[in-house]
């Protein structure tokens, strides 16, 4: 190898190494920024641990304590065995603008001593607007999908991402199911098959 050669090559890692220091820097700080975000975002809505807080600001119950088997069904989301809980939601915040500060869904479990805020959801109905799959604290959004049917009219083609903000969870933040989350102490348990996708952009 010639003495030029060698040269480029050693400005060639130079910049590669320069590269990669930049965007690693770049992914911690904006890792850095969604930690903030979401430990502002649980601050904000630790009143709605009083579910009639909740209610108060129109956060209406689904009723059912919705659970997922594991199934894996061809053609539908992939949803791992656990719980998305009660589902709390504010009909008139769907289908305004994302507010990563204001999910249009609180998610309670059910327990001996009550109804426990586990997590929140946001739902972006997909329409004619929607050019992607939305995306929040660098997290893409599932879907589009089906409308959880019974509790949602399957007709509700949507995008969701859930944060598991009050509750550990060994799936992830934004998995769509909690294992650590039980239906047993609900009135109404209701074991969903996982939910059809449909067409639109991904």
């Amino acid at each position: 190898m010639t003495r030029t050669a060698r040269l480029g090559r050693c400005g060639v890692l130079v910049l590669a190494g320069f590269a990669s220091a930049w965007l690693g820097a770049t992914m911690a700080r904006a890792e850095d920024a969604n930690k903030a975000d979401i430990e502002a975002l649980k601050k904000s809505l630790a009143k709605y641990e009083d579910y009639t807080a909740a209610l108060r600001d129109l956060y209406l119950s689904t009723e059912g304590c919705v659970y997922y088997s594991g199934e894996k069904i061809p053609g539908t989301m992939d949803y791992p065995k656990g719980a998305m809980g009660v589902h709390f939601v504010n009909v008139p915040s769907v289908g305004k603008p994302l507010d990563p500060m204001k999910p249009n869904v609180l998610i309670y479990e059910p327990t001996k001593k009550g109804l426990k805020l586990v997590g929140v959801e946001w739902l972006v109905p997909l329409t004619p607007d929607v050019k992607e799959a939305p995306s929040l604290f660098g997290q893409k959004f599932m879907g589009p999908m089906e409308g959880h049917y019974p509790l949602i009219p399957k007709e509700f083609v949507h995008y969701d991402l859930h944060a598991w903000l009050f509750s550990d969870n060994p799936n992830g933040m934004f998995s769509p199911t909690n294992p650590k989350v039980k239906c047993n102490k609900a009135e109404f348990p209701m074991l969903e098959k996982p939910t059809k996708m449909m067409p639109g952009p991904m």
